[in-house]
Formats: structure tokens, sequence, C-alpha cells
């Protein structure tokens, strides 16, 4: 039935869960993963959509380092936006609506054709672990299941508990059980536990909604995608999503129920996400405001579900029916269900190290919402990261650390790490001090030579790289080294607003104005001669575009990452006694105890850590 011992097991086959399997299985570690429902992997439990602002730069990283998030969004795609285009391209950001049974039908088939990767539907209730080992895990019918290593991604199904108004149930997400037993196990070896909450909207019935009364929301004209390899392509044919907003008459409308939500009346005590608040939660905190968004998302190429984007709530379902009613184009609305809050148990993040691996027990690793954090892509990277480190442990080789400058993957784990969380954790560009070195276009640069030393991505994947930043960095010496004269510019600076110039100058120069875009440079025919001679791609030209208008830019944010990368270098021994440091402030001690940074510039990160405790710590270590 089961081999005699995996490797690696992993519980849950939500984003997280996939992307561990995937990985560990990749890399040739025999790898179980366990769900309570195969019917359901990989499943969008909330919106019908990858990536968005930071995210789809984390989707763009999964890609590079040989996940499989970014080929599936791609090919299960409706819709392709990228996000923040009149901003710098450290702001940009990939983000497709989905096709959601389309998205957990090709994890699955593409799970499938993994090797070293076998499948079990049961329910996990208990973990074996022995003298501060992970042995194996327990089913809900009895039986135990041998492992190397083990990793947790239970998503919100441990003790989850959803409300509906006045009513609550047990369930991991809509018409599923929750689970239990997991959570009682970690207690007991030593783990702090608590709570969290999240929420979903209600699913409608697009039939029934008047699309005239909408604003309608394309996609791009000329869609990109996720996945940086070839078996994918953009989008020929779209769906549009639409856009309405609520009015001071949903408001009154939804205040009806206050006093049956569980959010209001004390039923709910646990914080939900900061930046994806309830409907109920945002008229409440936002009252001056007599209107907010709501985006009307097809959940599908074919089917009549809508997801109604911005109307997160657990309200009792009357209010919700109701309030919706009287939205612009919601009048005669269906629904297929009603919204619902869910908590959920979760494990303050310090207790892991970076290798997401638990400090308390040896093998056992920690993945997506059991961390405290929201979103898929969220999620199926620390999946990623998880599954790779626990196979590397397994075989005895190097974890696989992913550092700030590097990843937003790396600023993710890095922040729970050191920092922990007390609500779910969003990732935002702002998060990220190097931003402009995390770019979306890059992230194939920045971690697939990485990835293919460890042997998950491809040697074809590589050699696309390497094409890739070979052809724009001499796209980049053309501009340098073609001059154009002023007869063939002037126009074209003319029809931009901008200074004219006197005498032939480089292309370069003329590129670099900010006035001037791609576009624009087109017009000169050398350009489209060299394109077309060297048979260059759109994903070329905008990496050379790029390094044209923002090297200085980017030339001196790493020249500030460098600075830093010193502190990452100077090691703490992992038994390191802060108490014997007396000039140490008595927070700092506790912290740096409690956390165990691995390095200086980990500890730096600590709230409750000050740079004259830093300094401290610096002259201590003998630096």
């Amino acid at each position: 039935m089961f081999l005699n011992e995996y490797d690696v097991i992993v519980v849950g086959a939500g984003h997280a869960g996939c992307e561990a399997a995937a990985a560990a299985a990749n890399l040739g570690s025999s790898t179980l993963l366990v769900t309570m429902s195969l019917q359901n992997i990989a499943q969008m439990s909330c919106n019908p959509a990858m990536g968005g602002i930071a995210k789809g730069q984390i989707v763009r990283e999964i890609d590079a380092l040989g996940g499989y998030s970014g080929i599936v969004s791609d090919k299960t795609a409706i819709q392709f936006k990228m996000l923040n285009k009149s901003k710098g391209p450290a702001m940009w950001s990939p983000r497709v609506q989905s096709d959601r049974m389309r998205f957990s039908e090709e994890w699955r088939l593409m799970l499938e054709a993994t090797p070293n990767l076998d499948f079990y539907q049961e329910m996990v209730s208990g973990l074996l672990i022995e003298n501060g080992k992970i042995k194996g895990i327990r089913s809900a019918l009895g039986i135990e299941i041998k492992a190397k290593s083990v990793v947790l991604t239970n998503g919100t199904f441990l003790n989850g508990l959803i409300h509906i108004g006045e009513k609550q149930f047990g369930g991991g997400r809509a018409g599923e059980s929750a689970s239990y037993g997991i959570t009682e196990d970690l207690v007991k070896a030593g783990f702090q536990a608590g709570r969290m909450k999240t929420g979903t909207p209600p699913r409608v019935d697009g039939r029934s909604l008047d699309y005239s009364k909408m604003n309608e929301e394309k996609g791009d004209a000329k869609p990109d995608k996720f996945s940086y390899s070839d078996v994918t392509s953009p989008l020929i044919h779209q769906r549009s999503c639409h856009m309405t907003y609520t009015s001071l008459d949903v408001h009154d409308i939804l205040r009806e129920g206050f006093d049956r939500s569980p959010m209001f009346n004390g039923r709910i005590k646990s914080l939900g996400p900061r930046y994806c608040p309830s409907i109920e939660d945002k008229i409440n905190r936002f009252a001056d405001k007599e209107r907010h968004q709501l985006f009307v998302e097809p959940e599908g190429w074919k089917t009549c579900e809508v997801y109604v984007n911005g109307f997160s709530t657990s309200l009792p379902e009357d209010i919700q029916f109701k309030a919706l009613s009287s939205v612009a184009g919601f009048e005669k609305v269906k629904f297929l269900r009603p919204g619902y809050a869910i908590e959920y148990d979760y494990f303050p993040p310090t207790q892991l190290k970076h290798t997401l691996e638990t400090k308390l027990v040896e093998g056992l690793y920690f993945a997506g919402q059991i961390n405290g954090t929201t979103g898929y892509e969220e999620a199926a990277s620390q999946g990623l990261m998880a599954g790779i480190n626990a196979h590397l442990k397994v075989h005895e080789k190097a974890p696989l650390i992913l550092k700030r400058d590097e990843a937003y993957i790396g600023v993710l784990i890095d922040d729970l790490i050191t920092k922990g969380t007390e609500e779910p954790y969003r990732m935002f560009t702002s998060r990220a001090e190097y931003r402009t070195l995390l770019r979306q276009d890059n992230a194939d640069f920045r971690l697939t030579p990485m990835s293919y030393e460890i042997g998950l991505a491809s040697e074809a994947r590589l050699r696309r790289m390497e094409f890739k930043r070979n052809e724009s960095e001499k796209m980049v010496d053309f501009f340098k080294d073609t001059s154009v004269s002023v007869a063939e510019t002037n126009p074209i600076l003319e029809a931009k607003d901008t200074a004219l110039i006197t005498q032939g100058d480089k292309m370069f120069k003329i590129f670099s104005r900010p006035q001037i875009d791609l576009d624009d440079m087109l017009r000169f025919e050398k350009v489209t001669a060299y394109i077309e001679e060297n048979k260059l791609d759109q994903e070329i030209l905008e990496q050379a575009e790029i390094q044209v208008k923002y090297s200085g830019y980017i030339e001196k944010e790493r020249n500030n990452a460098d600075k830093l990368t010193r502190l990452e270098d100077v090691k703490i021994p992992e038994d390191f006694d802060y108490n014997k440091i007396k000039s140490m402030s008595i927070e700092a001690k506790q912290k740096l105890t409690k956390i165990k940074p691995a390095t200086i510039a980990q500890a730096s990160r600590i709230s409750g850590v000050s740079p004259s405790d830093v300094s401290v710590l610096l002259i201590y270590m003998g630096r």
C-alpha cells in the first residue's frame, strides 16, 4: 500500500502542499501527498486569480525556481493584466484571472505526471515524533506511515470553524470537514498555537446580473504570461471582468445585520487580514466613504459562477442577499452560496528556521497559512521552499535559503521568522527594501542558476535564461554603440514634447530620456532591422529597455545591498547565550533567545533589537 518509509510526506494539497510535493519529488525524493480530498487538489478557496501587487513577482520567482504555479496559471488563465505599468518596473506586477475548475484539474494532471510522487486520501490526525525528531504521520483510520521528513500545509483546516451570521459549524472551507488532532500533537510537543480568521464573499449566478450597469474591465491588449519556459503561450482570447460599487443604501442595509455579525458580537475573537477586510469591517472602519469598489470576476471560461471580489462577509445570509441586491447590476441577483468567515489554528512562525524547518522537531516543516500568511502565492512559495529543503536535509545537502536581496520569497520568509505575525501576513512591494532588484522581469536571472545547481530547474530553463540575458545585454551595447542623426531623431523627440538635439547622438542617450519608450525607439529603422536580424522577442526587448532606463537606480540599490551583505555573512552559533552580554538590553536578550537568528543581519531585523544592541553583538562576535 505504501513504501516502508518516504523521504518526504506532505500533508495538505493546497497551493503550498502541491508545490512542496512537486519540488521534493522532482528533486528525487520518494514523496507522499496526503489530502482529505483528491478531488480538491490546489483548490482556489477564495478568488479565482493568481498574482497581483508583489504576488505576481512571487509567482514569477516560483516559476524561475522550477515550481509549477506559473505554468498552471498560464494554462488556465482567462485574462491577463500587468498591473502598475504607469509606474517604474519595480512596481510592475503580473496577474491572471483563472478558470477555477481548470486550475485544479491542471495541477492534478501535472502532479500525476511527476515521478516519485504517491497520493493518499485521508485525514491526518497525528504526528509520530520521537526524541525531538519527526518519524511519520498517523491517519484518522489509525494507519501509521513512516517518513524522514514531514511538511505540514494545512491551510484553514486545523480546527476550522465557519461563521455565517449567528450560525457556526466546523469546516476547513465550504462543504469540507475541518482537520482535528494535529494541533493537539504539536502543542504537546511544545509548540505555541494561535487562531486567525479569513473570509470569502458570496458566489452568484452570472446569468442574473445586468452587466450594462457596470464598468467593463478588459485584459491587456498585448497579454504577457507568467512562466519563463516555452511550454505556455500568452492568451489570444480573454474574458472581461466588471466593476460596480456599493452605495450608502447598501451600507445602511449591511449595518442592519451588525447585531448578528460574529465580527461585532464577540463570536470571532481572532484577527483577519488587514489588507483584505470584510465589507462590514470596511463600512465600520471607513464610515466616511460613500461607496466601495466591487470587482465582478467570472470563475471560468464557461461557468456562470461569479466571484464578488470586495464583498467578503460573515453577515447573516438574508442581510448579504438584501444588501447585494441593492448594488447596481445586482438587482435580480441569485446566490449560489453565501459568504462566510473561517477561524483556524496557526503557529507563530518565529518557531521556524529560515529553511521552514521547525526549531522544536527536526525534519518537520511548516508552509502556508499554518505560518500565519494569507494568499495562494505566499503559500505556494513557502511550500516550494519547504519541499526543497526537506529533500536537501534528507539527502544531507546544504539548505537553500534565499536572501532579502535575492527574492520576494526571501523577504517573506525572513519577515515571518524574525518578526512573526499576529494577523494574516500579505506580501507588498513596500516590504522589500531592494524591490528595484526584485523585479518580475528578472526572477529567472536571480533564481534559475541556483535552482539548476541543486537539480530542480532544468538545463533547458537555464539555457533559455542565459540566451535572454546575453541577447538583452547585446542590445544594450547596440544602443550604446549606435549613433542617430538629427533628421531622424528630432521628429520623434518633437512628438514627445522633449528637447531637440542639435547634432547626432548615441541611441542610448536618446532612449534614456524619461519621455522616450521602446515604441518610440522602434521608429528608428536601425532598431527594427537589429530586432529582425537577431529574432528578438518581447521579453528580451523589455529587459533591454529596463537596463537602459533604470541602470543607475539598479546599480545604486545593488551597492546598498552589497554593503549589508557582510552582516549576512556573520553567523551566530545556534546555542549562543545572549544573557552573558551585560551591555545588551533585556528586551533584545529575550527576543534573540526566543528567535535564535542565524546571522547578525537577521538579528538586526528583529523588533526590539536596537542598532546599539547589534553593535554590542558585533563587538562580542569579534567584528
